[in-house]
């Protein structure tokens, strides 16, 4: 049959069961056309072909496969050790009792009004309470100023000045959902195009690298020094400057240069995380003097995730701000190099991930800019409140004479204490591990030995496509239940491999849990390779 005649009868044939339908039309005769239509069609706005490639470049390995996996396993019956990510309660840390008390009373103020509130909290947390409602404009319910509730970055103003020295302008601070969220509203300002780079530390804290990807910029990462405890080598810096600029990648000093080269790209921000994250060192008053010289000399914004700040397992390398080292320098140089400067909750001796209360503080921005973030800020009207209070507790914590003190200051050098003698137990169970070799962690809450595996274990992961530190920390996954980040997560050299683990575990199963894997190790490497033996770093 001819098609015109094919398609008047089809017509017909349709027409003749439009009129037997309940409907006007019957899907069924026009299948055919849809089939056509749908094959033509472009894909849907949320199909994965036609998301934003930003977003698909996006990798955040804390997140990731182990994760995933791991997840997997324990749907399955499976005992899992999450030591992937530094969430303190998830592990077994208890809160902090004081936070917790003014916090339930704000949540819930009619407990204040009851007469016998003072038998079940005391004094000191009732006042408090009662404080932050009164800064609130409707309990915890009520939004605050995008910035965050004035009163509390007033007492963020005073820690600041009590750590550093020098006086510290609420108008300049603003509260954020964690610390994660300021960091990633500080990157969206700074970066505008793919041209635009971004000094990262290696290894580095995925944030990072997931933000700059997230937003379109390019990472510039130097090099941390493992031989060297992961100290940080101005001279690697530079090196990275350096190739970045071979690459097309300049500072603004050679930016008219490169205009004229075309040279696009801009390296405007470098980024320290101190203490580190994975690798747990403290910067050296040196050389937070050295960085700052740095940005001064190549006008870079230097950003300084300062979080672990409370997180420190020996005295000969305290924490100093980078603030701190920049304002003792004077002029030029402290009127000069602008600083952002990160701290949350979810850390220290808090632990307090889940509240996401962080804060960011800015130094040498200009009104105009300070005005910009401001309205971004705006956009999400507000940061969570409880978070916020939780901030304001965490600077301003009970003092010498107060009803709650003893037993503040009692819970707070017992984590601490505890968390410096996991950090000696993971070090040196790692170290009497085969072919593993790992650093003190002087701070933060992590170790990332350096795992050597030998040729047949490279050659099998290679085979099972997958890069040789997954695969490694896969095989630990599933023969103890431990959840790692692979090192190729955080950056590391070619040919050098790392799992990333926190020292979190409660104190008390830390042994049982080198011996597990001290046991996994060793047959891995029994397996794939005769230990050899390697010297220690």
């Amino acid at each position: 049959m001819p098609p015109l005649l094919f398609r008047q009868k089809e017509r017909l044939q349709c027409a003749s069961l439009s009129t037997r339908s309940p409907h006007p039309f019957s899907f069924h005769c026009f299948a055919p056309f849809y089939s056509v239509v749908q094959a033509i069609m472009p894909p849907k706005p949320l199909d994965y072909e036609s998301l934003n490639e930003n977003v698909k470049k996006v990798a955040y390995a804390v997140r990731g496969e182990l994760y995933l996996r791991a997840s997997e396993l324990q749907k399955e019956g499976k005992k899992i050790i999450f030591t992937n990510v530094g969430n303190p309660h998830a592990l077994g840390q208890k809160p902090l009792t004081f936070p917790r008390q003014v916090v339930a009373l704000c949540q819930a103020p009619f407990l204040l009004e009851d007469p016998n509130v003072a038998l079940l909290f005391p004094a000191d947390a009732i006042a408090r309470a009662k404080n932050y409602l009164s800064l609130t404009s409707g309990g915890l319910g009520a939004y605050s100023d995008s910035r965050g509730l004035p009163g509390i970055r007033k007492e963020i103003a005073e820690f600041i000045n009590r750590r550093d020295g020098y006086p510290s302008d609420p108008e300049l601070i603003f509260l954020t959902d964690g610390a994660s969220k300021g960091v990633m509203q500080m990157l969206n300002s700074i970066i505008r195009n793919d041209k635009d780079g971004i000094l990262v530390p290696v290894p580095q804290y995925p944030l990072y690298s997931a933000t700059i990807s997230l937003y379109g910029g390019s990472l510039v990462p130097y090099y941390l020094e493992e031989e060297e405890n992961w100290g940080l080598d101005l001279d690697n810096v530079k090196k990275s400057v350096a190739a970045a600029r071979s690459n097309g990648i300049t500072s603004s000093i050679e930016q008219l240069q490169c205009i004229i080269s075309a040279c696009y790209i801009l390296i405007r921000a470098m980024v320290i995380i101190n203490p580190g994250n994975p690798t747990g060192q403290c910067l050296s008053e040196a050389n937070l003097k050295e960085i700052l010289l740095f940005c001064y000399r190549e006008n870079l914004v230097l950003l300084a995730d300062e979080v672990y700040q409370q997180n420190i397992y020996q005295d000969e390398r305290p924490f100093i701000s980078a603030r701190k080292i920049l304002l003792d320098m004077g002029p030029p140089i402290s009127k000069e190099v602008q600083l952002v400067s990160f701290h949350t909750v979810s850390k220290g001796y808090w632990g307090e991930c889940g509240q996401r209360g962080g804060y960011f503080e800015m130094t040498n921005l200009s009104p105009q800019t300070v005005d910009e973030i401001y309205k971004v800020a705006s956009i999400s009207l507000s940061p969570n409140v409880p978070g916020q209070i939780f901030l304001g507790l965490m600077v301003n914590p009970p003092k010498p004479g107060d009803i709650s003190y003893l037993k503040y200051t009692a819970e707070s050098k017992a984590v601490l204490d505890s968390l410096r003698r996991r950090a000696h137990i993971m070090t040196d169970g790692f170290n009497s591990c085969k072919n593993v070799v790992c650093n003190f962690t002087e701070g933060a809450m992590y170790s990332f030995p350096q795992i050597r595996l030998p040729p047949k274990a490279i050659e099998a992961a290679k085979k099972a496509g997958k890069a040789p530190d997954v695969f490694y920390c896969l095989k630990l996954l599933e023969a103890t239940g431990i959840s790692t980040v692979p090192g190729s997560g955080f950056g590391q050299k070619d040919g050098v491999f790392h799992l990333r683990t926190t020292i979190l575990p409660a104190e008390e199963d830390m042994p049982a849990i080198m011996a597990s894997f001290k046991k996994f190790n060793d047959e891995f490497m029994e397996q794939y390779e005769n230990y050899r033996g390697f010297s220690r770093i």
